[in-house]
């Protein structure tokens, strides 16, 4: 699970996924989260608010934000997780292939997304990170230049793993 340094083996200290997971429902398997309408709770604290597809504009929306005075066309994430402490809107892209497809070109559009959800949340002055989790067929070596490019626009990837430390989330206690 090591490339570029992402991903990892430890049960603990992050979120495994098989085929197109709910990272709410990984979450949820962990000692001491608890989730109650998409609201992320550590320790019955609020810690992060996570936003599916079109919930992002709901949320936006309750902040006063026309998601049309800035975007031309509303952009859909798998998942969107809003982590209270460090003030940063995680969007997270789940891609699993085992035969080639239309995928391989969406895993090149992260740059261009990553910058359309910045602008969506520069007015309520949130930072923006763009991850895909990606199964193993994307380890092939056909790949290594797409998950350069990835790396080189400032996205991030991980194999089949996210360390909630990546998104700031607590880290449960063994």
């Amino acid at each position: 699970m090591k490339e570029k340094g992402k991903g990892g083996g430890n049960t603990i200290t992050g979120l495994h996924f098989e085929k197109k997971t709910d990272i709410l429902s990984l979450l949820k398997t962990k000692k001491d989260y608890k989730i109650v309408k998409n609201i992320i709770y550590y320790r019955n604290k609020e810690v992060a608010k996570s936003f599916k597809k079109y919930a992002l504009y709901k949320f936006l929306e309750l902040e006063g934000i026309d998601y049309k005075k800035i975007l031309s066309k509303k952009l859909l994430p798998d998942e969107a997780i809003y982590v209270i402490i460090n003030n940063t809107l995680f969007i997270i892209e789940v891609k699993f292939q085992k035969v080639g497809g239309s995928v391989d070109e969406k895993l090149q559009t992260c740059d261009f997304k990553r910058k359309q959800y910045a602008k969506l949340m520069a007015p309520l002055n949130i930072e923006v990170e763009y991850i895909y989790i990606l199964s193993d067929w994307f380890r092939k070596a056909e790949y290594k230049d797409v998950r350069d490019y990835i790396i080189s626009v400032g996205c991030q990837y991980y194999f089949d793993y996210l360390p909630l430390q990546k998104l700031g989330l607590p880290v449960p206690e063994n």
